[in-house]
């Protein structure tokens, strides 16, 4: 199929990429020029491994283009993924302006010649898919294509009868159909987990539309493709299950997930505060009830809380959304508190451990908000190092990834970046484990505590054993443990 995808962030970038991979022709659009030269030269502006490669592949093959025209690829395309970012507002609302000119863009592009779906691809407030077909269709009114074509169908239904039957007037659903197919994907694994979904949701009123969305993901549902080396597939996937539904449970669908998993790490974080009271061990207990086949042992790890461009946002703009249908949601404005709250508990921690934190050198170990990208949106790391900052100490940090977009991002944050964790460690009273890098699960602590001043070490994810570390010489101080 001929596919356009508007916007080239995580989202765009790595659907444009996968369905290229697959034997579709995409053009994935985007108004930032930088990034459009950087991919034509088969780079991408995002770290997310295995990406460069498969998009390597996708142009040696002719199946993968960018451009900054919107006009032709929408005039070329049968499918359209509306895949722009919805950054939050202040009051938690989802910013929809960069939707809103890309559906005008869209209506003024259309040639009329043959039916498209529009589909949302971001993530937008319930409601918007209708939303988007007004906004198509206000851009439609703008599009001399258009007006001809309305033109001549009023012409030829004021002539015979038989003209009149056949054409039965031309409306807006002859030309285009909007969708809603929500994405799921982490950062880090977004590869594998476009081509090994756990489900693909498609919203659709016009069975037309969900149609043609479940004959773009065939070769994914069916697992028909030849897996790339960077994504093997899973022993356990031999289909994936499609969910079809109306436009609104779509939306509501990607909500409902986002949120119900950032409150899965809120309550794991509860549970690790009291269990640091009481004086039980966070990672027994969840061994214990993650067992239970009802709950699960995913996203009850605890730490320093959740970050990034999804969690926050979606929970804040579903919550926005309930306000405006009369509806508190307390249980998620707990999620946010709790997640708040958890920020602040690694400088507790140092507090404890060194008494003093003014004048003390203190390094974290991992700036993005995860590892396997240099993402730092709502990163932990930021607000640790600034509050550490305001409270008088020297900070220093080392990421495996996103030193360099840490420093680009943030110019004013007085943080000292190092090349390695050894490096890092050099002069620090304490050392704070705040992104779970594979890297850290095997540092060198007998090394990195003869460059320090005090062997203190903040394990801001439980990635290390404490015993193993209090051999080396280590006060450790783990989470909820």
């Amino acid at each position: 199929m001929e596919v356009c995808v508007v916007g080239t962030g995580y989202v765009g970038l790595v659907t444009g990429t996968c369905l290229a991979y697959l034997g579709h022709s995409v053009v994935c659009v985007d108004v930032d020029e930088r990034k459009i030269e950087m991919l034509r030269k088969g780079k991408s502006p995002i770290y997310e491994p295995g990406l460069d490669q498969l998009i390597t592949h996708g142009m040696q093959r002719g199946h993968l283009s960018f451009s900054t025209d919107l006009s032709k690829p929408v005039k070329d395309s049968e499918i359209i993924f509306i895949a722009v970012g919805t950054p939050p507002q202040p009051s938690g609302k989802a910013d929809l302006s960069f939707v809103k000119e890309v559906a005008h863009s869209i209506g003024r592009a259309l040639d009329c010649e043959r039916r498209r779906v529009i589909v949302n691809k971001s993530t937008v407030p319930i409601g918007s898919g209708n939303w988007v077909e007004m906004l198509v269709k206000e851009g439609l009114n703008d599009n001399p294509v258009w007006r001809d074509k309305l033109a001549s169908s009023a012409k030829l239904q004021t002539g015979s009868a038989a003209s009149s039957r056949r054409l039965n007037g031309f409306k807006a659903e002859d030309v285009f159909l909007v969708a809603s197919n929500p994405e799921f994907l982490r950062e880090g694994s977004a590869i594998s987990d476009t081509f090994y979904p756990d489900r693909i949701v498609i919203g659709a009123t016009d069975a037309y539309a969900a149609e043609r969305l479940r004959a773009l993901y065939e070769p994914i549902v069916e697992q028909t493709f030849t897996p790339p080396a960077s994504a093997p597939r899973p022993a356990d996937v031999t289909a994936v299950p499609v969910v079809t539904t109306d436009l609104a449970s779509a939306e509501m669908i990607k909500y409902a997930a986002n949120a119900f998993l950032a409150t899965k790490i809120s309550f794991a974080n509860e549970i690790a505060n009291i269990c640091e009271r009481v004086g039980a061990d966070i990672k027994e207990v969840v061994r214990g009830f993650g067992l239970d086949s009802r709950i699960g042992p995913k996203f009850l790890n605890a730490g320093v809380g959740w970050g990034g461009s999804c969690f926050g946002k979606d929970v804040s703009a579903l919550v926005d959304i309930a306000k405006e249908y009369g509806y508190e949601p307390a249980l998620l404005h707990s999620a946010v508190d709790v997640n708040k709250r958890q920020r602040h508990v690694p400088v507790q921690k140092l507090q404890e451990a060194l008494k003093i934190i003014k004048g003390k050198t203190i390094g974290l170990l991992g700036l993005a908000f995860k590892p396997n990208t240099d993402d730092l949106r709502d990163a932990p790391a930021l607000g640790i190092a600034q509050e550490l900052i305001e409270m008088g100490a020297r900070v220093k940090a080392y990421d495996p990834i996103a030193n360099e977009a840490c420093r680009r991002q943030n110019p004013d944050l007085k943080i000292e970046y190092a090349a390695s964790a050894i490096a890092l460690a050099e002069d620090c009273d304490a050392v704070v484990i705040v992104t779970e890098w594979e890297e850290f699960r095997s540092l060198d602590l007998n090394q990195i505590g003869e460059v320090m001043n005090q062997r203190v070490l903040i394990d801001g994810r439980n990635l290390l054993d404490p015993q193993v570390v209090e051999e080396a010489g280590f006060k450790y101080r783990g989470i909820g443990r």
